[in-house]
């Protein structure tokens, strides 16, 4: 079958065996996936001498075969693939056991992919092939770091630096659905502009002085996941009792913060990745009641993959990408 994968810590766009089913597993016909940062990272994380891994996360598809046990799905249903792998109770923190999905596992940039029933959900019927082709580590992420971790109320201010981003056009959607307002920032005059479209009360360029820009504001709470670029700068405009979640760090994984500034401002600081099939069940239902569409910015057949992946390099998408199979 025909695969995007990882060897050798390239990425390559060929053929590969097709997947054996086992217990407990359906076989999925892939019809589209979308693209993410970790699979720009994924293939230097692999060992020189490591077997080829197929790359992505989140995908659609049509059940083309079910294990003799499972009872709840059939031949032909209309899936998404939930990458968060084994983390099924909202808890605090993702079990053991939790991997997300294309590491060490095979991943969705593939004509098929067996994988367990636990892990998929059926397709929400308003999304298009392309659009229902995001639904996994984008919305996921976005719902548990607004809601679960940072507890968005209507009427609350959020901040989203980045605000292009796959997840952040997510999170823009989910806070505006709720009565919330939501301020982000782009370096592009074309992205502010497109972040105005989408319902964003206020933009700021990346460029300029943050604590001028949101003096007049009440900003309670930050959704940051630039890391050090923005870490502290996102910091210093948060209310004082506010607080800051942080699930990225596409610039630097380590930064310094001034721990006294921190405590006298009684910030709360909340580190998270992914979520629980609850959240994810959670977030479909609420996408669904408020019939949220993921913004898809580009689609690529599976072989131009090497193309979504440069523009994802080099961040010039509004939204998400999507490969079709």
């Amino acid at each position: 079958m025909k695969a995007v994968y990882a060897e050798k810590n390239e990425i390559h766009v060929g053929e590969r065996p097709e997947p054996i089913l086992k217990d407990g597993e359906v076989l999925v016909r892939i019809q589209a996936a979308s693209v993410n940062r970790r699979d720009l990272y994924t293939p230097n994380r692999l060992a020189k001498d490591a077997a080829p891994l197929i790359l992505g996360s989140d995908a659609t598809g049509i059940i083309e075969q079910v294990s003799a046990d499972i009872e709840n799905w059939q031949v032909g249903d209309e899936v998404i693939i939930n990458p968060s792998l084994r983390w099924f109770d909202n808890t605090p923190a993702p079990p053991e056991d939790f991997e997300i999905l294309s590491l060490p596992d095979q991943g969705t940039f593939a004509e098929k992919i067996a994988i367990s029933a636990e892990q998929i959900e059926r397709k929400p019927d308003y999304l298009s092939t392309e659009e229902a082709a995001t639904m996994g580590i984008a919305p996921l992420t976005g719902y548990r770091a607004l809601f679960t971790k940072g507890q968005l109320q209507k009427g609350q201010t959020v901040f989203i630096p980045g605000g292009s981003s796959g997840v952040a056009t997510f999170m823009i959607q989910f806070a505006k659905n709720i009565g919330a307002r939501v301020i982000t920032s782009s370096r592009s005059e074309e992205k502010r502009e497109k972040a105005k479209q989408l319902g964003v009360d206020l933009v700021i360029d990346t460029a300029e002085d943050w604590n001028a820009a949101l003096q007049h504001e009440t900003v309670d709470l930050v959704i940051d996941s630039v890391g050090a670029a923005t870490f502290n700068r996102s910091l210093a405009v948060l209310k004082k009792g506010g607080t800051l979640v942080t699930f990225g760090a596409t610039t630097a994984d380590e930064t310094t913060i001034n721990l006294r500034d921190f405590f006298y401002g009684q910030y709360t600081l909340h580190g998270t990745t992914m979520g629980s099939r609850e959240e994810f069940r959670a977030c479909l239902s609420f996408m669904e009641a408020h019939h949220i569409r993921p913004i898809v910015e580009q689609t690529y057949a599976i072989e131009h993959a090497t193309q979504a992946f440069q523009q994802l390099q080099e961040s010039t998408q509004f939204g998400k990408i999507v490969l079709t199979m």
